[in-house]
């Protein structure tokens, strides 16, 4: 049977109107297509019980903060930005085992979101998981844990929090189809997917400032220069595509010195719904033009590889 996101969305309605009645509510709100919609059905149900929370962990898109603000002003959501950029870095400092790095970030988004919660009375956290989120953590029927997302696998065993996820079986494909029926800005309906931990998981090994820098500059380079060949038809914008920093530096050339930096990886995929993916063929002139830009552009970078793995074997993001 055809996915009907009108019938879905009044279904989702009546089921918060019933489960939150009056209870005044959270929504952590990514940016991102997921939540978005999640955030638009309970307010729909509840209206001003609503509390719409973006935090800002430091580990987001360039300027991304001031983006959501621009972008969440056309849907009458009352966006409420929370900055906690030192308190997430504190947390992940000398960490670098990947689950390690999941786990607590998603518990630091709980003991943000309890705060806030304690602050103002809040007894329900609406979070935008949707089904890979779940099947990926390990969630259910004893599969095996490929990652914790933070929403999910992440997130600590006890909570003060009751929690509700209208789109928990629904895959993205379905939620962009939602987003349309609610009218959210086509920027954030068609935004491409980033992950709920951010660029924790686009930089392999310790996470420190420099390299957040170093991968924000590059994301923003490979979404201009990957947006511009679409717009231009030399190639269909991927699925997903960024760029991530790997943990080990290699030797090149300056002018006439000796340097010894870090290396970028470009990843663009193809996918309907996240849970396998292809790897984009991109034109070697556009890949040429993205390597000479992150080179001449982003300090500290020295080499720019592109990755050619499918899922599987590989995951999407590097961690």
């Amino acid at each position: 049977m055809a996915f009907n996101p009108h019938k879905f969305i009044q279904t989702q309605i009546q089921d918060a109107k019933e489960k939150i009645g009056a209870k005044a509510t959270l929504v952590g709100l990514s940016g991102g297509v997921d939540s978005s919609v999640a955030a638009l059905i309970v307010s729909k149900a509840i209206s001003n019980n609503l509390h719409t929370v973006f935090v800002d962990t430091g580990l987001m898109r360039l300027n991304e903060a001031q983006s959501v603000k621009e972008a969440f002003s056309k849907t009458g959501l009352n966006l409420q930005i929370i900055d906690a950029k030192k308190e997430f870095l504190q947390a992940l400092k000398g960490i670098t085992e990947p689950e390690q790095k999941r786990k607590i970030i998603g518990n630091k988004f709980i003991e943000i979101f309890e705060k806030y919660a304690q602050e103002h009375k809040i007894e329900v956290l609406v979070q935008g998981t949707i089904a890979p989120d779940w099947i990926e953590s390990g969630g259910s029927g004893g599969r095996d844990i490929i990652k914790s997302h933070h929403n999910e696998g992440g997130l600590p065993q006890k909570m003060n929090i009751e929690l509700y996820e209208p789109l928990r079986d629904c895959y993205k494909h379905e939620v962009r189809l939602l987003a349309k029926e609610l009218k959210l800005p086509v920027e954030i309906e068609q935004r491409q997917p980033f992950p709920g931990p951010g660029l924790a998981v686009r930089i392999v090994g310790e996470i420190t400032e420099e390299k957040i820098e170093i991968v924000q500059k590059s994301c923003r380079i490979v979404e201009k220069e990957l947006e511009q060949a679409a717009k231009n038809k030399k190639i269909e914008l991927p699925w997903q595509y960024f760029a991530a920093l790997l943990d080990t530096k290699t030797v090149g050339v300056r002018g006439d010195e000796r340097s010894y930096m870090y290396t970028v990886v470009v990843r663009a995929v193809r996918s309907l719904d996240g849970m396998t993916a292809n790897f984009s063929h991109i034109p070697p002139e556009v890949l040429e033009k993205i390597s000479s830009k992150i080179t001449n552009e982003v300090q500290g970078v020295g080499r720019v590889l592109y990755d050619i793995t499918n899922k599987p074997p590989a995951t999407v993001e590097l961690e």
